[in-house]
C-alpha cells in the first residue's frame, strides 16, 4: 500500500500528451530555415519550395557560385533570403563560424534542415579509406555540426521548432555496394530517432527523409570509377534509374508536408515506405532478395569493369562517388 500511495499517477492531461503530439511549425509563412546543400537537387529545390511559402532563408552549400546563382533566382522570385554563405559543413570550425554568423545577424532559426551530402559506393575491397572517411565527416559529422551549433539555440529561446536530417532509402535496407553510404545514413538515422524523442519536451520536432531514387542532372554525370559507363548493361540501369525516380521538386514537397504534419519519417517514394515495411515484417524473404540482388551487382561489376583482367592492385576499383545535394 505504501508503495501504490507513493506513487503519482499521470493526470489526463499527461496521458494525452503521450499520444498527441502538437505540429511545432504548421506553416512556413515567416518562418527561420536553414537549408544546408542549398546550391543544387533536392536542397536547391527545398529551397525554392520553402521560400515560395514564404519562409526567410538562411543557406549554404559548398559551391559558392551555385549557391549565389540560387540565392538570386529566389530573390528574383521575390523570396527572402537573410543569409548565405558558402563553406564545408564536415569542418566544424568553420559551421561554428557560419553558426555565430547567423545568430548575429538573422538570430534563432525556426527549422533547420540539413540536406547537403555526397554518396560513394563500391565493394569494400576496392573502397579505400578516403571513401569511408568522407561518408562519415560529410554525411554524419556535417549534419552533427550544425545540430549542435543550431539547435541548442532552439531549446534555450523555449519556442519550438523543427529540425530535419536526410537519411536514405540506403540508411533503412542493405543496398548493394553501400556499405561506406550507409554507415553514414543509419548513423543519422540513429541520432535523428533519439533527438525525436528528447527535443519533444522542448516542442521541437523532428523529421527523418529517406529519399529513394531523385533524378538530378548528376546522373548523367556520375564518375563511376571502375566501370566502363558506355558498357550497355550499366546504361540500361541509368534508363531504369530515370524511369524510377523522382523530381527533386517533389523530395521537396515532401520535406515541406513533413515538417507541417510533424512527421518522423518522410517518404519520398512509396517504393521506399513500402520496402522498407517489407524488410521489418519479412525478415527471411528480405535476406532472400538481398542476396540475389548482390549476385545482379556482382554480375554487372564483371561484365563492365574497366580493365577487368587487372589485379587489384592494378585498377581503381569498383567504387562511386556523387554529390547529393
Amino acid at each position: 500500500m505504501g508503495l501504490m500511495t507513493s506513487l503519482k499517477l499521470p493526470d489526463l492531461r499527461t496521458v494525452r500528451e503521450l499520444f498527441v503530439v502538437p505540429t511545432p511549425v504548421p506553416s512556413f509563412r515567416g518562418r527561420k530555415v536553414l537549408i544546408t546543400g542549398a546550391a543544387s537537387g533536392i536542397g536547391r529545390a527545398t529551397a525554392l519550395a520553402a521560400a515560395a511559402e514564404g519562409a526567410e532563408l538562411v543557406l549554404t552549400d559548398l559551391q559558392a557560385d551555385r549557391l549565389d546563382a540560387v540565392v538570386a533566382e529566389i530573390l528574383d522570385s521575390r523570396g527572402t533570403v537573410l543569409y548565405h554563405r558558402a563553406g564545408d559543413v564536415s569542418d566544424y570550425e568553420w559551421v561554428a563560424a557560419f553558426a555565430r554568423g547567423v545568430d548575429a545577424e538573422v538570430g534563432v532559426m525556426d527549422v533547420v534542415m540539413n540536406i547537403a551530402g555526397v554518396s560513394a559506393w563500391g565493394t569494400v575491397e576496392h573502397l579505400e579509406h578516403r571513401h569511408w572517411k568522407k561518408m562519415v565527416d560529410v554525411n554524419l559529422m556535417g549534419p552533427i555540426h550544425i545540430i549542435e551549433s543550431f539547435v541548442p539555440q532552439m531549446v534555450r529561446r523555449g519556442e519550438g521548432g523543427h529540425l530535419v536530417n536526410v537519411s536514405s532509402a540506403a540508411g533503412l535496407l542493405a543496398l548493394p555496394w553501400h556499405a561506406a553510404y550507409s554507415a553514414s545514413k543509419f548513423g543519422i538515422r540513429g541520432v535523428s530517432e533519439v533527438l525525436r524523442f528528447d527535443l519533444r519536451r522542448h516542442h521541437i520536432g523532428v523529421s527523418l527523409v529517406c529519399p529513394g531514387g531523385v533524378d538530378t542532372p548528376l546522373v548523367e554525370t556520375v564518375d563511376i570509377v571502375g566501370l566502363d559507363r558506355e558498357n550497355t548493361a550499366i546504361q540500361k540501369q541509368i534508363s531504369g534509374f530515370h524511369k524510377i525516380a523522382v523530381s527533386p521538386e517533389k523530395a521537396a514537397a515532401a520535406i515541406l508536408r513533413g515538417v507541417k504534419r510533424n512527421a518522423f519519417m518522410v517518404y519520398t517514394s512509396f517504393d521506399i515506405r513500402f520496402g522498407y515495411w517489407w524488410a521489418r515484417k519479412f525478415a527471411l524473404p528480405y535476406e532472400v532478395v538481398m542476396r540475389i540482388a548482390n549476385n545482379r551487382f556482382d554480375q554487372l561489376s564483371r561484365i563492365s569493369a574497366i580493365g577487368a583482367a587487372d589485379g587489384p592492385h592494378d585498377r581503381p576499383g569498383t567504387a562511386a562517388s556523387r554529390r547529393v545535394e
